[in-house]
């Protein structure tokens, strides 16, 4: 019988095997152990260049240099790093923190303008009660030009 060993994984780790197990019919635990053995044996092929993936990962090499399978690698990692980033993300904090105003949609779908001025006439906090639609239409007001932020 296998001996086991306790180890500390991260809580997003967890939460991705316990997922992927659940469709995998295994327990988190196991999950964990099967994409151990996945790395270990992409780690150990030889068609598989782990210098020219961490090296297209750095940028300083051409992904369409690498075979499929380094590809496929390749873009799991930038899908994980991209989910991290817009996991960080939160504008509505910053807008309001910068004192700038944005547009979004409410959970109906309309067009709310926001900002992080104090609530006007009984009106919820951070919201104008505007709801932009075309330019010309009675009664509701344009939107403001988006503001986008660049992520590198």
């Amino acid at each position: 019988m296998p001996t086991t060993s306790p180890a500390r994984i991260d809580d997003d780790l967890y939460a991705s095997a316990r997922l992927a197990g659940e469709v995998q019919s295994r327990s988190t635990s196991q999950q964990v152990v099967h994409w151990a053995r996945i790395g270990r044996e992409i780690e150990a092929s030889a068609a598989i260049s782990q210098k020219e993936i961490a090296e297209v990962l750095a940028g300083s090499r051409s992904y369409d240099g690498l075979n499929a399978r380094e590809q496929a690698l390749v873009r799991a990692e930038w899908s994980v790093r991209m989910d991290e980033l817009r996991a960080a993300l939160n504008f509505a904090q910053e807008f309001a923190a910068e004192g700038t105003r944005w547009v979004e949609l409410d959970d109906g779908g309309a067009v709310v303008e926001r900002s992080s001025e104090p609530a006007r006439s009984g009106k919820a906090a951070g919201a104008s009660g505007k709801t932009a639609g075309p330019k010309g239409t009675k009664g509701k007001a344009a939107a403001p030009k988006a503001r986008t932020r660049s992520v590198a």
